[in-house]
Formats: structure tokens, C-alpha cells, sequence
């Protein structure tokens, strides 16, 4: 975790959300997510004012509308999924367009739309603000078993050297006139895999041995000790506090 490492999600930038310790916004996005879940599902008017906190907090990082859309994307399993649902459910049923649709199905689809809409939202926003080495060193901050923070910084660190051997690889292939047009190449793709696999694993041993032999016994050295003022905290925790007002509201209007 001692360099930086930048990924497709982030957006260069200097706004007070950018400025904001990494640990007060994993935390601030994980209450957030919390009491979306937790509002009740016919408040419906209640996810409508989510929807504009994380307005806001786009709005304070200068992240466009945009690019948070166009990173929505990644939910369409989800929302087709939320689209069956009315389909299949049992209970009620009712007539929408000449259709027959069950009740609770049609609950069930508002449900996972708008509560997985929302913090996919809350989740491109913090990705949006945070480098992937200050995620790292949030979740270390608090105090996330380090085990579970080691692996997930070797696997950012080294997912790009493998997508580039695959690269590589492919590009060798290609060389040789090959085409993977049906099943018959299927064998030559598969040795493909087989091949990035061992070099994947040779290269994982001699990462460990090199790291072994400059001290690594279990732990990495905690290199920036990152803190956060009150004032930070106080900022960061504006969200998930206006959203659990919100929610109160929701269960008792």
C-alpha cells in the first residue's frame, strides 16, 4: 500500500469530499447504506429525498450526473431480476396494462430497485472520491482484520500484471494466426488459462520469498497513519444522519 494506484472509478479532483479521511467516508457510506435498507418500503417519498442527499454529496465532490449514471450500469442483473418479480410472485394479483401482476411482487421490485439503486449510488460516489490505496488504508484504519486488508491489497495491486499477461498472451496468439472462432479453439484456450494460472502462482511465490526476506513476518508496516478531526467526522456523518431522520419519518408518518 506504500504507492498509489489509480482505477476507472476514481475522478481526479479537490473537493471537501475528496478532502475527507478515507475511514469517515467508508464509515459514513456504510451507515448511509444501513438506513436505506432499514426505511420501510411504502415510503416511497422517503427514497426520493435519499436520491437528493446523494445529489448533494455529488454536487459538494463535482462529480457529474453523468458519471455516475453511466456506472449504474453495473446493476442491470439486479434490475432484471426487480423486473420479474411481479411475474412470478405469489399473493394479489392486479392489472397493469393488461397484464397480471402480483401485488407483492410489484413491492418486491420498488424494494430492490430503489434500495439497490441507491447504494450502488453511495458506493460510485465513495469510489469517486477515494483512491483505491486511501479504501485501503480506511479499512485498516478501522481496524478491519489486516489479514482481509493484505488480500485485498494484493489483489488490486496485482490484478493489473495478470490482465496485462493475459494481454500479452493474447496478443502472442493472435500472432500465430489464431482465431478463436467456435469450439475447436476452446483446447487452446483452455491451455491459455492453464498457463496464466502457474505463471500467476510462480509469480505469487516469488513475491512471497521476495517479501519474506525483507522482514515480512504476517503484518505490513503501517506507513501513513491517517486521522481524522471532529470537524471531518461531523461533515462525513452529515449524510448518514439526515438519511436517519428521514427514516424515522418513514416509519412514523
Amino acid at each position: 500500500m506504500g504507492a498509489g494506484h489509480a482505477h476507472r472509478l476514481y475522478r481526479q479532483g479537490h473537493s471537501p469530499v475528496h478532502a475527507l479521511p478515507p475511514h469517515t467516508k467508508l464509515a459514513a457510506v456504510l451507515c448511509f447504506v444501513i438506513v436505506v435498507v432499514s426505511t420501510p418500503r411504502e415510503a416511497m417519498w422517503a427514497f426520493g429525498l435519499y436520491a437528493v442527499l446523494l445529489g448533494v454529496v455529488a454536487y459538494a465532490a463535482c462529480v457529474p450526473a453523468g458519471f455516475v449514471l453511466k456506472r449504474l450500469l453495473i446493476e442491470i442483473p439486479f434490475v432484471a431480476f426487480a423486473v420479474l418479480l411481479p411475474f412470478v410472485a405469489q399473493g394479489e394479483r392486479v392489472d397493469v396494462l393488461g397484464l397480471s401482476l402480483s401485488v407483492n411482487g410489484l413491492w418486491g421490485a420498488w424494494n430492490v430497485l430503489a434500495k439497490g439503486t441507491l447504494g450502488v449510488a453511495a458506493s460510485v460516489l465513495l469510489a469517486a472520491t477515494t483512491e483505491l490505496r486511501e479504501l485501503l488504508l480506511g479499512l485498516q484504519r478501522l481496524k478491519l482484520p489486516p489479514l482481509l486488508v493484505q488480500i485485498a491489497s494484493f489483489m488490486i495491486r496485482y490484478g493489473d500484471v495478470i490482465t496485462d499477461e493475459m494481454r500479452r498472451m493474447k496478443i502472442a496468439r493472435e500472432s500465430r494466426g489464431f482465431a478463436a472462432r467456435g469450439v475447436r479453439q476452446w483446447g487452446v484456450l483452455a491451455k491459455s488459462a492453464g498457463a496464466l494460472f502457474i505463471r500467476s502462482y510462480e509469480r505469487g511465490e516469488r513475491v512471497h520469498l521476495a517479501m519474506v526476506s525483507r522482514g515480512y513476518a504476517g503484518s505490513m508496516p503501517v506507513i501513513d497513519d491517517i486521522t481524522a478531526s471532529r470537524a471531518q467526522w461531523t461533515y462525513a456523518l452529515t449524510l448518514p444522519v439526515s438519511a436517519l431522520v428521514v427514516c424515522l419519518l418513514g416509519w412514523t408518518l
